[in-house]
């Protein structure tokens, strides 16, 4: 029966809904026809599983639903889902994230594309449910790819894009996407979700081709190989991930062209940086307080400008060296913590001292560790670490790291 043109048109247009980003997460799993989910309730991951679990009641995904016994059971589901050719989707939260790790642990290394969501939670003990990155930070090493979002919009839109790159066969590596806790997984905004046929046609079916697990293609995961062929696998995915960078590029390319939806650069997002002096630097939900303090402050004629990490893993080497030299001074908020580091400084701190450290104009470089356990960062909070980048800037001394919002 032919369609009424009305129709196909009414088809092609996108919706807008108010959800929050998990929600946004679930639509996404729906729109990309995820063929197994697994889930085991922790906060504030578990919104996702409930919102998936209304869309498959209400007839709106069709899907394996599968409610694990464990987080550790609910990754070696997709896992071995993976495996034989299901487009998968987990997630979880703080210790729920590293109960799992046995899995995480081998899923980049067997070259399986599972994509998860990391609602960002502190780690017990002692117990909290807000916001931190280090459940998430923990596998940075491993060979997952690691993004961060900041709104409902953002975490729909490169949920989409992590399966699209994560199933290259080029790169076969799982992705993990970081929603703040509470910030942005239970927040609700307005979010324009594209007509499936558009995603159909950015996001291509899964295709493993000849290492599909399969008993017609008898193939070996997960061998035994000790000296004899470790290191060489280990390049194999050191090579995967090096060619992750380009193919993300290519996928914003091809989502900017089918969505119309501009992301620019990939990898972070510049905010008022073009004559700023002195600019920050951080990832995730605390972008909103921090553009509103830089706001603030240019109208008071400081010259400070933000950086917002998107893609962790891979780092933007280069492209972040070019963009971070220009400045005078550069403090990097952490919503996460890494006792005994160099500089007793945060994660990302310390991988931005180690992106700068062969610019030929290296600027001051100052970590500060704020909003952990769910805090807020707030608007006197970036004031306070401006006024000590402006220090640095100057060259007056200051200290590598600084706790900021600390009670007294």
């Amino acid at each position: 029966m032919d369609v009424p043109e009305t129709v196909v048109l009414e088809q092609e247009q996108e919706e807008e809904a108010l959800i929050s980003g998990s929600e946004a997460i679930a639509v996404a799993c729906k729109l990309a026809d995820v063929d197994v989910i697994t889930a085991y309730p922790i906060r504030p991951y578990d919104t996702v599983m409930q919102y998936v679990a209304k869309l498959v009641a209400n007839g709106e995904l069709d899907c394996e639903y599968i409610v694990a016994e464990s987080e550790h059971s609910q990754f070696e589901i997709v896992k071995h889902a993976a495996a034989v050719g299901a487009r998968v989707f987990c997630g979880s939260s703080g210790v729920g994230w590293m109960y799992a790790f046995e899995a995480l642990t081998v899923t980049p290394a067997l070259r399986l594309p599972v994509v998860a969501m990391v609602g960002n939670r502190a780690l017990d003990d002692p117990g909290a449910f807000g916001v931190e990155h280090n459940d998430a930070l923990a596998v940075r090493d491993l060979g997952w790819m690691l993004v961060w979002v900041d709104t409902a919009q953002e975490a729909l839109d490169t949920a989409l894009i992590a399966w699209r790159v994560a199933e290259d066969r080029r790169v076969f590596l799982p992705c993990a996407i970081g929603c703040d806790g509470a910030f942005l997984t239970h927040s609700q905004s307005l979010v324009r979700i594209p007509p499936k046929s558009k995603v159909q046609k950015f996001l291509p079916r899964y295709d493993r081709g000849d290492l599909l697990l399969h008993p017609d293609n008898p193939i070996t995961i997960a061998p035994q190989v000790n000296e004899d062929w470790l290191m060489e696998i280990r390049k194999q995915t050191d090579e995967a991930m090096r060619r992750a960078k380009g193919v993300i590029e290519e996928a914003y390319r091809d989502f900017e062209n089918t969505f119309g939806r501009v992301y620019g650069n990939p990898f972070f997002e510049e905010y008022q940086t073009e004559d700023a002096e002195v600019v920050l630097v951080g990832m995730g939900t605390l972008s909103m307080p921090v553009k509103v303090a830089v706001r603030q402050m240019r109208q008071k004629g400081k010259k400070v400008g933000f950086v917002r990490i998107r893609w962790f893993r891979p780092m933007a080497t280069q492209e972040l060296q070019a963009c971070l030299s220009r400045f005078k001074a550069v403090g990097v908020i952490d919503r996460d913590f890494s006792l005994g580091s160099p500089y007793m400084s945060g994660v990302l701190a310390n991988d931005i001292r180690s992106v700068l450290y062969s610019a030929s104009a290296r600027p001051a470089v100052v970590g500060f560790i704020c909003g952990l356990g769910g805090r807020e960062v707030t608007v006197p909070d970036v004031r306070q670490m401006v006024e000590i980048l402006e220090k640095a800037a100057s060259g007056e001394p200051v200290e590598p790291t600084y706790w900021i919002g600390l009670r007294e």
